[in-house]
């Protein structure tokens, strides 16, 4: 029997993986193959940057993100698109523009050799007993069970873990995550965000990678999602943005808690961590600074007393939870129009860009 069984080996499940790997019996069960190639349309629907509080963590961790994983442009400059207002702003930003599926594939290959890792697997359920966790899922066409002492759920937004178990729980407010990809040959020298209430109360993106752009939205489900995303391209053609030379299309559910009892760290047999557990940026969307977080406080529990860790787990995470409070606090000034409006029109932090020749 395993100590600990994680459901997901993204960075939440890869991390805890790294950091308890050693200490004892732990086995991941991860949907994607990290240790084949990997065509486009397999990348998890993802923007692929690394924000400020997640590079502070990498720090923490005494990690460093590896050539390999890098993407052009390394950019410095946000543009704003008001479109609610018509005001346009540029901000200085520190984010690291990554290949997202090649920084999964990083961390998962930090796991120690001693962890069990099986890739290619489609998690089904978990039932509890006396004595552990019983785990289902699909492997190679075939039913597998493996039993742990406890589970980790770290399956991201849409965790069947947490649906499974914690229904008493509300869940965080869901929206659904649209990317597409186009060719270009256009250099930007900005990443965009986009604020517009006819297309979302949330916001919208653009960011290039190497020779592409990604346009994104995060959309309220039941809400014609795909006319507005219609409509955000529209309005990005009227900009001069050249959208004509499309790869691909994408999409996932993307979490947004606007209160504390959203967020589920779990119980005495199942844990929570990142997304799964409803820790996620309700501002921003940004997710991995939460999973390394998660991570990192689950594995301080589990360390400190393993029979005891959920309690452990549940303070330690407290300051996830109050982080998630001021973010929401601070949400208003962000997507209320006109709070948004008058910011902007003051150009307090804003950066004059000068010679910007190659923009849409």
């Amino acid at each position: 029997m395993y100590d600990i069984i994680i459901i997901g080996g993204g960075p939440a499940g890869a991390t805890l993986a790294r950091l308890i790997g050693k200490d004892y019996k732990v086995l991941v069960l991860e949907r994607r193959d990290f240790q084949e190639s990997y065509e486009y349309n397999r990348v998890k629907p993802c923007g692929g940057l690394i924000a400020p509080d997640a590079q502070l963590m990498l720090a923490k961790f005494g990690l460093g993100v590896p050539k390999s994983v890098l993407m052009s442009p390394q950019l410095f400059a946000v543009r704003v698109l008001d479109f609610d207002n018509s005001n346009e702003r540029y901000y200085q930003r520190n984010y690291i523009n990554i290949d997202r599926e090649g920084f999964d594939k990083w961390l998962a290959s930090l796991i120690p050799s001693q962890t069990d890792i099986i890739y290619n697997c489609m998690y089904k359920s978990y039932k509890t007993t006396d004595d552990g966790v019983i785990v289902k899922f699909i492997y190679n066409g075939k039913e597998c069970e493996e039993k742990a002492k406890i589970i980790v759920g770290a399956d991201g937004a849409f965790s069947k873990v947490r649906k499974q178990g914690f229904k008493s729980f509300p869940d965080p407010n869901i929206y659904i995550s649209i990317q597409e990809w186009f060719k270009t040959d256009c250099d930007l020298d900005y990443y965009g965000a986009i604020f517009d209430r006819e297309i979302t109360d949330f916001y919208s993106w653009t960011i290039p990678k190497e020779d592409h752009l990604i346009v994104g939205s995060a959309l309220k489900p039941n809400d014609n999602v795909h006319k507005k995303f219609q409509l955000l391209k529209e309005k990005l053609k009227k900009q001069g943005f050249r959208l004509e030379n499309s790869i691909k299309i994408e999409g996932t559910h993307l979490l947004r808690p606007k209160k504390s009892n959203q967020v589920c760290t779990g119980n005495n047999q199942i844990a929570l961590i990142g997304e799964a557990a409803g820790f996620i940026s309700p501002s921003s969307a940004e997710g991995l600074s939460y999973a390394f977080r998660s991570s990192l406080a689950l594995a301080k529990a589990l360390r400190e007393d393993f029979s005891k860790y959920n309690i452990l787990y549940n303070s330690y995470t407290k300051s996830l939870l109050w982080n998630i409070r001021m973010k929401n606090i601070k949400i208003p000034a962000m997507y209320n129009k006109h709070l948004r409006n008058l910011i902007m029109k003051t150009g307090v932090l804003s950066v004059k860009v000068e010679n910007f020749e190659k923009r849409y």
